[in-house]
């Protein structure tokens, strides 16, 4: 059976891109690749571009300045039907007088491909997405996985080298929102697209992309495989966007190899590991993330990437206790401890309590 995309994924490479709505710059010199077969997320909180990022990419809206190019042939003024693309939007916009088949064979038979053809590949793409014996179906009758999956199908019926998704699970409940994006990694994978995928959603992107693009104020503010983005951020942004963190200021006051030595105005003392590009008596944040932070009972002595305080209050989420710790100065620490290490001794409000974390997991980033 042939598939939906047998020639392989496309190049999509993005250079210096802009966009101007009057005086109003959306978008500020984007430089992006999203290489062949390669699944690119644009992650960001809304109004930072990355929509008219991927609609510039689409031909849906046209950039002021850059070039776009797919496997190196400029398609910056092409128009959207020229670019063999396949889109999926929030809104599955599906026509509810037609069938499940009829709606995913609709663009075909626009474009004039012979019934016969259009019927074959319209059946193909259903197999794809295992929506086979629904043919017949009229979208009222589906659920909202299955609609998506008729949205899916008929995105890929075009055989397109590159896939461009919006937001396409924002109308899903959780369970099947998590359902439909390991689907569609396997989908992607499967048929070699490149894909672009457009979310606010950082568990979305960690899920389904190879890259990570964070975008801010119409900027991009890193890019990176989705470990690097959690594990190695270069920013307070992108670490507070992408899981959850501690941030602590504080200044460079020694360099060696890959140590890094930091301290607060209060005299702490931090030691990372984790390469950074900054200098001595520079300016920084400390950011640690809460499931990197081990807790015990009582006051320890004073040592690097040691804090000591008392607990505020905790939360139980399942399989984590969340657990808030003042610092002092009116700081608090966010601890997530598992709940197989909290067993008959879990913090309680007003107890002191020590939390320790290793320099390999000191991450030192831009201040805000």
């Amino acid at each position: 059976m042939a598939t939906a995309s047998s020639a392989g994924g496309a190049e999509v490479r993005l250079s210096g891109i802009s966009r101007f709505y009057g005086d109003v710059q959306v978008v500020r010199d984007v430089n992006l690749k999203a290489a062949g077969g390669e699944i690119l997320a644009l992650l960001g909180p809304s109004g930072c571009g990355k929509t008219t990022t991927l609609r510039m990419v689409a031909g849906l809206v046209q950039p002021s300045a850059g070039e776009i190019t797919i496997d190196g042939a400029a398609v910056t003024g092409l128009p959207v039907h020229r670019r063999n693309l396949g889109m999926l939007f929030q809104n599955y916009a599906l026509f509810p007088h037609l069938t499940v088949l009829e709606n995913v064979a609709f663009g075909l038979t626009m474009r004039g491909v012979s019934k016969a053809e259009t019927a074959e590949r319209a059946r193909q793409a259903l197999a794809l997405v295992r929506l086979t014996g629904f043919e017949e179906r009229m979208p009222a009758a589906l659920s909202g996985g299955q609609q998506q999956r008729v949205a899916m199908a008929r995105a890929i019926v075009y055989r397109p080298r590159v896939l461009l998704l919006d937001e396409p699970f924002g109308a899903l409940d959780k369970k099947l929102r998590e359902e439909m994006q390991i689907e569609l990694r396997q989908l992607c994978n499967e048929l070699g697209l490149t894909t672009i995928l457009v979310t606010h959603d950082q568990e979305e992107a960690l899920i389904l992309a190879d890259q990570i693009a964070v975008m801010r104020g119409g900027r991009i503010e890193q890019v990176a495989a989705a470990r690097t983005i959690y594990e190695r951020p270069v920013s307070h942004f992108v670490a507070d966007f992408i899981g959850s963190s501690n941030f602590l200021p504080a200044g460079i006051v020694e360099k060696s190899g890959e140590r890094t030595v930091l301290k607060t105005a209060s005299g702490q003392l931090f030691e990372s590991t984790v390469p950074n590009d900054f200098t001595v008596q520079e300016r920084v944040a400390v950011a640690i993330r809460p499931e990197s932070v081990r807790l015990v009972p009582g006051e320890a002595p004073a040592a690097a990437n040691t804090l000591t305080g008392n607990i505020r209050r905790s939360l139980f989420k399942g399989q984590v206790l969340s657990v808030w710790m003042s610092i002092g100065g009116g700081a608090e620490l966010l601890v997530s401890v598992p709940i197989e290490e909290a067993g008959t001794r879990s913090p309680q409000p007003g107890e002191v309590w020590t939390a320790r974390w290793a320099a390999e997991r000191t991450l030192v980033v831009r201040e805000q």
